[in-house]
């Protein structure tokens, strides 16, 4: 089966869909950004899962590359799929840990049945990752993933980050 991968500029707490990737902090408990968005609009409920996995498996936090999956809470979307992101460095490249995001995401879908998974460009807000790169690495993630998921869903904010990733399927 070939995953269908799209693109659709907008919120991405706003999209129907099984799962809906998160960009979060390896705190688990909220951020800025997609992950602030995601906990408000969502609502308590994910924050309570996400202090349960730091209380139990995460103590540490969430590694960078790694994914855990939570509730969707009131969000139009059965889970939320938490994971970590790699701050860009000119000195070292994490371009692997990058990858690994959405690899491991699609695996946690793979493991909750989900069929559609929206997915926000990681990594390129306050983790700094130039958006070109960050589109390259998703797509070609997604791609090779070997996944079961029937849709990937970019939501990209702005027409910047929009065309960044039409670029890469074009």
């Amino acid at each position: 089966m070939t995953t269908a991968i799209t693109l659709v500029q907008g919120d991405i707490t706003r999209q129907r869909v099984d799962a809906i990737v998160n960009a979060a902090n390896s705190s688990l408990l909220g951020g800025s950004g997609v992950d602030g968005a995601i906990h408000r609009r969502g609502g308590p409920a994910i924050l309570r899962e996400c202090r349960a996995l730091r209380a139990s498996r995460y103590g540490r936090g969430l590694p960078t590359g790694r994914a855990v999956a939570t509730t969707a809470g009131e969000l139009d979307a059965r889970w939320v799929i938490h994971t970590v992101g790699p701050v860009w460095s000119a000195d070292e490249d994490r371009s692997e840990l990058l990858a690994s995001c959405h690899r491991e995401s699609l695996r946690i879908a793979d493991e909750l049945g989900a069929r559609t998974v929206a997915f926000p460009a990681i990594s390129t807000g306050v983790y700094r990752w130039p958006l070109q790169d960050a589109a390259r690495i998703a797509v070609t993630a997604v791609r090779e993933s070997g996944t079961r998921v029937e849709e990937v869903r970019f939501v990209l904010f702005d027409e910047r980050a929009y065309a960044a990733f039409a670029a890469r399927l074009g």
